[in-house]
C-alpha cells in the first residue's frame, strides 16, 4: 500500500505549521506591545494633567515642575530586584563585561543630562501654555523623530509616514498662527511656550532616535531587566542634574513659602508632585520599552494618541479655551497619528506573509 503524500500536501501542511507556530509568538509581541502603549498614554496623560494643576493652583517652582518628570526613579527599584531574581545575569568575561558597563554608563550620563534640559524646556512650555495646546505641540514629535529616525535609524518615510508628518506639521503651524489673537503680554509667554515645547519635543524626537541607535546595538537581549536599567541609570543623572540647578539657583528658598500658599492645602501639594513623579516613570518605562521592542517612531507614534483625551480633560478641568483653530489642529493631529498607525499594520502584515514564505521554501 502506497502511503506516501503528495509534495504540494507537505508543504500546506508545513505551511499551517509555521503559520500556528507564530502565531502564539505574535499574541504575546502585541499583548506586550498593548501594555507598554497604555502605560505611555497613561503615564503621560496623567502627569501633564497633575503638571498643569501645579501651576494653576499657585506652584511657580520649574525647577520642581522638571524635577518630578524624573525624581520617581526609586519605584522601579523593587522592580529590578524581582527581574533580577528571574533572569540572573549570564556570565560573561569580565573584560567585555567592564567595557560595555563603561559604555553603557557614558551613554547614561550624557542622556541624562541632556533630559534634564528636556525636562525644563516641557516645565517652562507647560508654564506658560493651556494643557489643550501643549499637548497639541507635543504631537509634532512625532514629525521630528520620523526625520531624524530616516537619517539616523534608516527609517523609511513611506506614504502614509509622509502624510503623518505633513499633517502634524500643519496642526502645529495652526496652533502658532493661533498666538495672534493675544494681547501682548500673554502673546509674549505664549510664545515662549510655544519655543519651549518646540524646542522639548525635537529635542526629545532627536534623543530617541538616538538612543534606539546606540542601546539598539549594546542591548542585545532587550529583556525587561535591561529596560529598567535603561530607565533607573538615566533618571538618577536627570534628577541628580536638576538638583545642582535647584540648588545652584537658589529656587528651594521658595519651596516652603509655595507649598505653604497652595490653593489645595499642603497634602495635596505632595500628592499631585509624587502623583506626577510616578506617572513620568511609568510613561518612561513603556517608552524605552517600545523603542527596543519595536521602533522609536512608533514609540512616538503611541505617545500622541493621547491627543484627542488630554485637549478634552483640559477644557472641562481647567476651562481652557477650545477654538476652532484648536478643533481643527486636533482632528489633523489624530489623522496624522492614525495614519502612521496604518502603516504600522501594514508592515506588520508584510512581516508575517514574508515568514510564511520563507518557512514554505525551506520546507
Amino acid at each position: 500500500m502506497n502511503l506516501s503524500v503528495p509534495d504540494e500536501e507537505i508543504k500546506e501542511t508545513n505551511s499551517h505549521s509555521s503559520q500556528n507556530a507564530t502565531h502564539p509568538k505574535q499574541y504575546r509581541i502585541w499583548i506586550q506591545m498593548a501594555i507598554y502603549s497604555f502605560m505611555v498614554i497613561s503615564g503621560q496623560s496623567t502627569a501633564t494633567l497633575l503638571g498643569r494643576l501645579y501651576y494653576e493652583k499657585g506652584g511657580k517652582n520649574k525647577y520642581i515642575a522638571a524635577l518630578v518628570q524624573s525624581a520617581g526613579f526609586p519605584i522601579i527599584l523593587p522592580l529590578l530586584y524581582i527581574s533580577s531574581k528571574k533572569n540572573p545575569t549570564s556570565n560573561s568575561t569580565g573584560q567585555s563585561k567592564s567595557s560595555l558597563n563603561l559604555v553603557l554608563a557614558s551613554l547614561y550620563v550624557a542622556f541624562g543630562t541632556f533630559l534634564a534640559l528636556e525636562c525644563m524646556l516641557y516645565a517652562v512650555g507647560l508654564m506658560y501654555l493651556p494643557v489643550s495646546t501643549f499637548s497639541l505641540i507635543c504631537a509634532s514629535q512625532l514629525g521630528f523623530n520620523a526625520f531624524f529616525s530616516y537619517f539616523i535609524n534608516s527609517q523609511k518615510i513611506t506614504p502614509f509616514i509622509l502624510n503623518s508628518i505633513v499633517l502634524l506639521t500643519i496642526s502645529t503651524t495652526l496652533l502658532v498662527l493661533n498666538s495672534d489673537s493675544l494681547t501682548s503680554d500673554v502673546n509674549k509667554k505664549y510664545t515662549l511656550g510655544l519655543i519651549c515645547t518646540l524646542g522639548g519635543t525635537s529635542g526629545y524626537a532627536l534623543l530617541l532616535s538616538v538612543q534606539q541607535l546606540a542601546y539598539g546595538k549594546l542591548l542585545k537581549r532587550q529583556t525587561f531587566k535591561e529596560i529598567l536599567n535603561v530607565i533607573l541609570f538615566e533618571s538618577m543623572v536627570t534628577t541628580f542634574a536638576l538638583l545642582v540647578g535647584l540648588f545652584g539657583s537658589g529656587e528651594w528658598r521658595s519651596l516652603r513659602n509655595e507649598m505653604e500658599g497652595f490653593e489645595l492645602g499642603r497634602k495635596l501639594y505632595l500628592v499631585i508632585l509624587i502623583g506626577s513623579a510616578l506617572a513620568w516613570q511609568v510613561f518612561g518605562i513603556g517608552m524605552v520599552a517600545l523603542i527596543l521592542k519595536v521602533s522609536s517612531l512608533y514609540a512616538n507614534v503611541v505617545s500622541t494618541l493621547n491627543v484627542p483625551f488630554v485637549p478634552v480633560l483640559g477644557v472641562l478641568i481647567f476651562e481652557d479655551r477650545m477654538n476652532g483653530i484648536k478643533v481643527v489642529a486636533m482632528l489633523l493631529a489624530v489623522w496624522g497619528s492614525v495614519s502612521y498607525v496604518y502603516q504600522k499594520y501594514v508592515d506588520d502584515v508584510e512581516v508575517k506573509e514574508e515568514n510564511v514564505n520563507v518557512e514554505v521554501q525551506r520546507d
